[in-house]
């Protein structure tokens, strides 16, 4: 699943637009280097995202299609 995708399914990130957007400015990283939005999210990657002044990483638990809201949460493991 394409990072920009991942980040929407599993809410970090509202809307897909706003998630291609904060990877083009380098405000995503993937196992510590900048990523894409087109970057393939596979299970066990550690993505980092900054927003202001606070940064977000989370460890990728699981990569389905599909999630209700609900069970969003289940698709990561908060790091810091």
């Amino acid at each position: 699943m394409r990072l920009d995708k991942y980040l929407k399914v599993s809410r970090l990130i509202k809307r897909r637009t706003v998630a291609n957007e904060a990877c083009d400015a380098g405000k995503v990283l993937v196992n510590d280097k900048i990523a894409r939005a087109s970057y393939d999210v596979k299970v066990g990657d550690v993505i980092a995202i900054q927003m202001g002044q606070k940064e977000l990483s989370v460890r990728v638990e699981k990569v389905p299609e599909f999630v209700t809201k609900e069970d969003a949460v289940t698709l990561y493991t908060v790091l810091s």
